[in-house]
């Protein structure tokens, strides 16, 4: 019997809201969701990847539907991987559990899957379907397929922004342009991140400590980019490393003793190349960390720190807090400064993006549509 295409639509859908359950749990992994259902689409087992290392999603909906499975129909929002790795090929668990059918929301790109999986089912006589709602499988994976195929992180962008777009006054005075509400997305966000960045201005500006309040699902590197080692030992985040790591990256010009003091309190040094500026080179910072398998990065300024990483190309989804006050000021901060583009873009624009209000504040927030993507269809 084949399934009406709306309810094949719903099936997948129902399988990429539980594959977000994932997120902040499984990386470097892809968050994927899978449901098991019989031929008048009724289901009869379903999961999600629930943590690294664990049992993928088609293992748990498969073992949720047991026996059920002969003649069943799968709906899994990523290719079944076909390879060993901490778990046994998900492929392999498919075929074995007399799947009849597969549909699979996009193909994986990964060097060691990259259509490997889906050539197997269908070598076993299974039939295939690759494209539901892929656009959505897609956005929810960016960041692992970004690791997997140009070797760097995803780069989420945080702002805090007053209505006429200032993210401090001309005083450099910013607390607090955003509401409670607001904040509590922040402290979400650094949860499930790998790391959280900012540049040294805002680290000796601020004194930040760069951690979820609550803990979140993951315990991210704090990072600051700081071209002569000038962290004080002193600081929130050098006194709390015990607490999560702190990364600072300079350049061959940091003076030594200002990096041994850094040592000797517990942070990582890392030097990296200079740019033209004297810059540790953001290209060769976002190598490094993609080097470490870190997936999910989230670049919380300051201003010079955005706008460096928006000239490099760097910014893959940006978080926008807006608050309705005004600031006002020709000297006041916005959050991109840098060199900037010399026209207004279109294909620097959010691709399709959220928007939801928190207590007043607005929350906007979407992937950055590359020069060579197409926008999302209307």
């Amino acid at each position: 019997m084949t399934l009406p295409p709306a309810t094949a639509q719903a099936l997948m859908r129902r399988a990429l809201d539980l594959a977000v359950r994932g997120q902040g749990r499984v990386e470097p992994n892809p968050a994927v969701g899978a449901v098991v259902v019989d031929d008048a689409g009724q289901i009869l087992g379903e999961g999600w990847h629930q943590a690294y290392g664990g049992p993928h999603a088609e293992v748990h909906a498969l073992a949720a539907a047991g026996p059920a499975t002969r003649g069943a129909t799968l709906f899994v929002t990523l290719e079944p991987c076909c390879h060993f790795g901490k778990t046994p090929p998900c492929s392999q668990a498919v075929i074995a559990a007399g799947i009849r059918r597969v549909f699979v929301a996009m193909r994986d790109p990964a060097p060691h899957v990259d259509g490997g999986g889906l050539r197997e089912l269908r070598s076993a006589g299974i039939e295939v379907e690759v494209g539901l709602l892929e656009h959505e499988a897609k956005r929810l994976v960016a960041p692992f397929v970004q690791l997997m195929t140009q070797g760097r992180p995803w780069f989420h962008a945080k702002w805090a922004m007053s209505l006429d777009g200032k993210i401090a006054s001309h005083t450099g005075h910013s607390q607090w342009i955003t509401n409670d509400a607001s904040r509590a997305i922040v402290h979400r966000l650094r949860g499930r991140m790998d790391a959280v960045l900012v540049g040294i201005g805002t680290a000796l500006a601020d004194d930040p400590l760069l951690t979820p309040r609550p803990a979140g699902l993951r315990v991210a590197t704090r990072i600051v980019i700081d071209s002569n080692a000038r962290l004080p030992v002193e600081s929130q985040l050098a006194r709390t490393v015990s607490q999560a790591p702190v990364l600072v990256i300079t350049t061959p010009h940091a003076p030594k003793d200002r990096c041994d003091l850094l040592r000797q309190a517990g942070v990582e040094i890392l030097v990296i190349e200079a740019d033209a500026a004297g810059h540790p080179s953001l290209e060769a910072v976002a190598s490094e960390l993609g080097r470490r398998r870190l997936t999910n990065v989230l670049v919380e300024g300051g201003s010079g720190m955005l706008g460096a990483f928006f000239d490099a190309g760097l910014i893959d989804e940006v978080h926008a807090f807006i608050a309705p006050k005004l600031v006002g000021g020709a000297t006041a901060l916005t959050p991109l400064s840098g060199r900037g583009l010399d026209f207004v873009p279109q294909a620097a624009s959010l691709d399709a993006p959220s928007v939801e209000l928190l207590e007043g504040d607005i929350y906007l927030h979407g992937p950055l549509r590359r020069d060579d993507e197409p926008s999302r269809p209307k």
